[in-house]
């Protein structure tokens, strides 16, 4: 006797459920072997060994090594940027909301060396082939900065000026550090560094405490002002 619509849809379900959970386990494999031996010398059988699968679950998955990196970092950019948006939603004004990003970023690295050593050292110099898919991550990125500096230029706590330049600059700023960090191999938080980095990246754009102390009473909001100005 023949399943019921009702079973086989379950049935599906879990199917598809196995498949979604095999993948994450080749991915979060994938993280610890692209960071140890790096991309050029890692092969799809190491991946295969860390995730305790098959070779045929892994190219069920991805058609090659390459498949699986991207599929990599579009995954863990996927995590950062939902850390962000979550840290994002609970700060009041354009100025809180992009330091928050900053904030939450630098955690992240800390906690995750090899998740930043993959989106910030291993994806540079893949080819060509890969330059679109980067240059849309980094994209991803200045857009969250873009649109929180727009928000402060709006709220006034910052002059009218670029800021799809300005938020290209902090990016690139922000990523100098974090990859000097990381060749550093320091044992020091990167997150220590924040109070420094926030305030030269706030002066930046023009950022004066004073002008903005109105914003800083509303519900909600963090004394930015008094943390960046004790850093300079």
């Amino acid at each position: 006797m023949g399943c019921g619509p009702e079973e086989e849809s379950q049935g599906s379900a879990r199917q598809a459920e196995r498949r979604q959970s095999t993948r994450r386990r080749i991915l979060d494999a994938a993280i610890r072997v692209f960071a140890e031996k790096g991309y050029h010398d890692t092969a799809v059988d190491d991946i295969v060994r860390a995730s305790n699968t098959s070779k045929g679950a892994v190219y069920f998955h991805f058609p090659n090594k390459q498949g699986i990196f991207i599929a990599l970092v579009e995954y863990l950019a996927n995590q950062v940027l939902d850390r962000m948006d979550s840290a994002i939603a609970g700060e009041k004004g354009g100025i809180n909301k992009v330091e928050a990003a900053l904030r939450v970023g630098l955690e992240i690295f800390t906690s995750h060396r090899s998740l930043a050593r993959i989106l910030l050292v291993e994806v540079v110099g893949l080819g060509h082939g890969f330059d679109p898919r980067l240059l849309a991550l980094r994209a991803r990125f200045t857009e969250i900065i873009r649109r929180h500096l727009d928000r402060a230029v709006a709220d006034g706590a910052i002059p009218p000026q670029d800021t799809e330049l300005a938020a290209r600059v902090w990016l690139g700023a922000i990523n100098e550090v974090a990859v000097r960090w990381l060749y550093a191999e320091s044992e020091e938080p990167l997150e220590q560094q924040l109070p420094a980095l926030r305030a030269i990246l706030l002066r930046s754009v023009g950022y004066q405490p004073s002008a903005v102390s109105h914003l800083l009473s509303a519900p909600g909001s963090r004394p930015l002002a008094e943390s960046a100005a004790s850093a300079e």
